[in-house]
């Protein structure tokens, strides 16, 4: 398997223009669009100021918070598939890759997006769909026994990489481990939160 994570069969300019296709749909701002066009305003303004279906949900609008999770994911999803279907695997990866770091750090909001949990979903279910039901069983069991959703994500993008691994896919498993240790620099407030026992449990008011 080692082999095969340093062996890439994509050229440079394909794999250029992946990384450009993927930039591009994930830094498109949902969660800043779907507020603004619903009269809610900035959210950038309000909580945490990210851009995410979290934050939108501190709105009060579980419609808006919903499909602000929804098109998150769907634009990683979206890139990868594109550059599978165009370029093949490995230019698929690469293009979900950039989406989750377009969401992350969009250049027109001054790099500072959302968190990326939505778009880490959704590229895998571009390039390993089957893994998504890990990342769900996983959230689901770690949610029921900590009640903190932000925990639930951090420990599924822990499991991604490793069953990846497992199951011989070695070049998705590591760029989702790159992905879930810039998931964890972006949480860093949260992991901070969770240690002090200040972190708001799933369903908290406040």
């Amino acid at each position: 398997m080692i082999t095969d994570l340093l062996t890439w069969q994509i050229t440079l300019p394909i794999a250029a223009g992946a990384l450009v296709l993927g930039y591009l749909l994930g830094s498109i701002p949902f969660g800043l669009l779907l507020t603004r066009a619903a009269g809610l305003g900035d959210i950038r303004s309000i909580g945490s100021g990210n851009i995410g279906a979290t934050n939108v949900l501190r709105t009060g609008n579980k419609k808006l918070a919903a499909g602000t999770l929804l098109l998150d994911a769907l634009k990683a999803t979206a890139a990868a598939l594109i550059g599978w279907y165009a370029f093949g695997s490995e230019a698929g990866l690469l293009a979900g890759f950039a989406a989750f770091m377009g969401h992350l750090y969009p250049v027109w909001l001054g790099f500072k997006g959302g968190k990326g949990v939505a778009t880490y979903i959704g590229t895998l279910l571009g390039v390993a769909p089957l893994m998504v039901l890990v990342f769900a069983a996983v959230w689901l069991s770690v949610a029921k026994l900590s009640k903190y959703s932000s925990l639930s994500a951090l420990v599924a993008t822990l499991v991604i990489p490793v069953v990846l691994w497992f199951i011989q896919e070695p070049k998705i498993a590591a760029v989702m481990a790159l992905m879930t240790i810039i998931s964890f620099i972006k949480h860093k407030t949260n992991i901070e939160r969770l240690i002090a026992g200040t972190e708001s449990k799933i369903g908290q008011k406040g």
